[in-house]
């Protein structure tokens, strides 16, 4: 959410000089100097991955079968054999095979010729080598190995081997010394629709699972995947599906720049695991002197009594029995004997341990509620963007006579608060491990410095986006934003300082809200580069004061 005390004093006119904005202009390219770098627009939209739809993985499986069938002179059932065997790699297919053909024929389980005749040339009846019933030569079925068998049990062998798994697409001849593989002309030939529909989807996705190159959207519901195969310049692991899901290619967490794979792994670890509920149990209690049990103390006074069936009484400081505490011992809040024993630094070591496990919890506690509120308003903002889609476009474009495309600014603005609140909480897990080194306290310094230039720019335009643009989703608040900003024109005339153009109070906002995205983009930028540079620099702003 915005902050509402975000002190503008040197920063929103600093930004963006949105007031001299000229008319004469292009509107889009001149409304904020701040703008991006020399060769960002050059590189931003220079990714190296691209989205598959389902179609299009057919076509892409469809056109590799094709380029390794016509170039190896195969048929289209052993080109698909072959890229099944080698993972859908068409240049590790092509290198094998000229390098080798008889061996990875022979891995790959393609015959060059069938090793027996056809039983019809030799005799009458031939004898099934599964349920050994003799059959007519019409209704024994054979692969290019020429081992008989029954169309009733092929059709049961490949059923069964479809029910089992992804495995049925590497199947072999059911003949246990053969080797020859079973391709999918033989599924088509003879299995169910119901098992020809499951070996196709297994096909198609081992399109996507064998490949290196190539991965599922991760997201739930998502059907889409990832080809990373594609020409780009882009070396962020980051990848930002169609379905607005993003996630690290290399881990397949969420998309987590500017922390490495290594660091998503440790915090995601330590929020779940069992070392943190110890650390708690360390700072907050203490084991019982009889039976070891441990016991928290969250009010009342020193006497404990532990619970059945030990029943133990003692003091909660010194651990002593209770029978030797009272009046005598300082009381039910007070304990001397503990007193004297830690001036003579009997409990030091076990104090100090308790101590630092307390500040342990304390300094994860501060890092983890800030990178869960991020995390929360990032899903708030995700919503809010859909609701925009939904509900809100739509009225705008009447009330303020506007096209879609005139008002993408808000939905841009609204994604660049959606990627701002990702990397703002991952940099909470960055803080968290940055290394205690020789530089710590100045890599802290500047650390703290960059995450809170970034953060109060995503405050002011989460702000301009989310409570700025209410009155402008009505007539009535439209008309009285534009009558204040014609009375201040009026003033300003009247005052002789006015410019000669009278401004629309909703082309300013527009101006504003684009100047506030641009830069909002560049500071994450400079946060995202810092951090991951290792704190070696930080670009300061001329206009920023230190």
């Amino acid at each position: 959410m915005y902050s509402d005390d975000y002190d503008t004093e040197g920063g929103e006119d600093d930004l963006c000089t949105y007031g001299d904005y000229d008319s004469e202009g292009g509107e889009d390219d001149d409304l904020c100097a701040y703008g991006e770098d020399d060769d960002s627009a050059a590189t931003s939209d220079q990714v190296n991955y691209v989205c598959l739809k389902e179609e299009d993985i057919r076509r892409n499986q469809k056109d590799d079968i094709g380029q390794v069938s016509t170039v190896l002179s195969l048929s289209e059932v052993e080109a698909s054999i072959l890229l099944l065997h080698y993972q859908w790699s068409v240049s590790k297919v092509n290198d094998e095979w000229f390098a080798d053909e008889e061996r990875v024929r022979s891995s790959a389980g393609i015959l060059e010729a069938p090793r027996r005749p056809r039983p019809a040339a030799t005799r009458k009846k031939v004898r099934c080598g599964i349920c050994f019933e003799s059959y007519p030569p019409r209704e024994i079925v054979l692969v290019a190995c020429g081992h008989p068998f029954c169309s009733a049990c092929w059709t049961g062998y490949i059923t069964t081997a479809i029910n089992d798994g992804p495995g049925c697409l590497m199947i072999k001849c059911p003949e246990p010394s053969c080797s020859c593989a079973v391709g999918q002309d033989m599924v088509e030939k003879l299995a169910s629709k119901e098992s020809k529909d499951k070996y196709d989807r297994y096909f198609l996705r081992s399109y996507v699972e064998g490949s290196r190159k190539r991965k599922w959207c991760p997201a739930p519901g998502c059907e889409l995947a990832i080809d990373f195969s594609a020409e780009g310049t882009r070396s962020s692991n980051d990848v930002y599906c169609s379905c607005s899901h993003s996630f690290c290619w290399n881990c397949s967490e969420d998309a987590h720049r500017p922390v490495d794979c290594d660091t998503v792994g440790q915090w995601v670890r330590k929020n779940s695991a069992e070392s943190e509920n110890m650390t708690w149990i360390l700072a907050n209690s203490k084991p019982c002197p009889m039976c070891k049990r441990s016991i928290e103390k969250n009010h009342g006074c020193m006497h404990m009594t532990c619970t059945a069936p030990c029943k133990h009484q003692f003091c909660w400081l010194c651990l002593g029995p209770w029978t030797e505490h009272g009046d005598r011992s300082g009381g039910f809040y007070a304990c001397n004997k503990y007193e004297v024993a830690r001036k003579q630094g009997l409990h030091d070591e076990a104090e100090k341990v308790r101590e630092m496990a307390k500040m342990s919890i304390e300094r994860y506690a501060h890092y983890y509620e800030r990178w869960a509120s991020n995390e929360k308003s990032r899903k708030k903002a995700v919503e809010d963007l859909r609701k925009f889609h939904s509900e809100k476009l739509e009225v705008l474009c009447d009330i303020q006579k506007a096209t879609e495309a005139e008002l993408r600014l808000i939905a841009e603005a609204w994604i660049q608060i959606i990627e701002g609140r990702r990397v703002l909480k991952w940099t909470y897990a960055y803080g968290f491990y940055l290394p205690q080194g020789p530089d710590y306290f100045k890599q802290r310094e500047l650390f703290e410095y960059s995450q809170g230039e970034a953060e109060s720019s995503l405050e002011r335009l989460h702000k301009c986006v989310e409570k700025e643009l209410e009155p402008f989703e009505t007539a009535e608040g439209t008309a009285r934003l534009q009558k204040e900003l014609d009375d201040a024109f009026d003033a300003a005339a009247a005052a002789g300082t006015s410019k000669d153009v009278l401004k629309d109070a909703f082309t300013e906002y527009r101006k504003k809200l684009i100047c506030y995205t641009n830069a909002t983009r560049n500071f994450f930028k400079n946060l995202v580069k810092v951090l991951e540079n290792g704190l070696a620099d930080v670009v300061v702003p001329s206009h920023i004061p230190t």
